[in-house]
C-alpha cells in the first residue's frame, strides 16, 4: 500500500463519518455542546469498551458491529477537539454550519498528523491487528481520564488534544482494516 492510497482511504472514512455527523446535526443540532469533558470521555470509553467486548465475544446482541463504533469514536474524538477549543455550554451555541466548519478543521488536522506519523512509522499500522487499535484507544482514554483528574497539571505527557487525535487516527485505521 502506498501513502497515496492511505490518504484516499483516510479521506473516504472521514467523508463517511462527516455525512453521519451532518445527519445527526440535522436531527439533534449540536446537542453535544453541553457535554462536559468527563462525560465526553465516558462516551468514548463506552464506544471503545463495546468494540473490545465484541472482539472477545464475537457476537453482537444489539445487531450493530464494530465498524459503527469506530465511526462513533472518530466523530466523538472530533467533538472532543471542538469542546477543548470552545469549552462546554448549557445551551447549543453553534449553528450546524459552524459545527461542520469545526469538524472539517479538526478532521484536516487529524489527517495532517496521520501523514507525519505515517511517514515516521512507515505504515506500521497496516501490519497491526484491529484489536491492538482498540487497546491503544482504551489506553488513550485512560490517559485522558488521568489528565482530567489532574486538572491538566501533567509533568511530561501530551495533552488531551493529542490523545483525541490518536483516538481518531486509530479508529480510522480500524475502519480501513475492517473494510479491506
Amino acid at each position: 500500500m502506498t501513502i497515496q492510497n492511505t490518504e484516499q482511504q483516510f479521506r473516504d472514512v472521514i467523508r463517511e463519518c462527516r455525512v453521519l455527523f451532518e445527519n445527526k446535526l440535522h436531527d439533534y443540532s449540536a446537542s453535544w455542546r453541553i457535554l462536559r469533558p468527563s462525560s465526553l470521555t465516558d462516551q468514548l470509553f463506552i464506544k471503545a469498551k463495546r468494540i473490545r467486548s465484541l472482539e472477545i465475544k464475537k457476537e453482537s446482541m444489539v445487531g450493530e458491529g464494530i465498524r459503527p463504533e469506530f465511526i462513533g469514536l472518530i466523530n466523538y474524538g472530533i467533538i472532543g477537539l471542538i469542546q477543548l477549543e470552545k469549552g462546554y455550554v448549557d445551551q447549543v451555541d453553534v449553528t450546524n454550519d459552524e459545527a461542520l466548519e469545526l469538524y472539517d478543521k479538526f478532521s484536516k488536522e487529524a489527517l495532517e498528523l496521520m501523514f507525519r506519523k505515517n511517514h515516521d512509522y512507515d505504515e506500521a499500522w497496516r501490519s497491526m491487528r484491529v484489536s491492538s487499535y482498540t487497546d491503544f484507544i482504551l489506553t488513550k482514554i485512560q490517559r485522558i481520564k488521568e489528565i482530567e483528574d489532574l486538572h491538566g497539571a501533567t509533568l511530561v505527557s501530551e495533552g488531551i488534544d493529542a490523545n483525541y487525535m490518536d483516538i481518531i487516527n486509530y479508529a480510522v485505521f480500524g475502519v480501513i482494516k475492517l473494510s479491506e
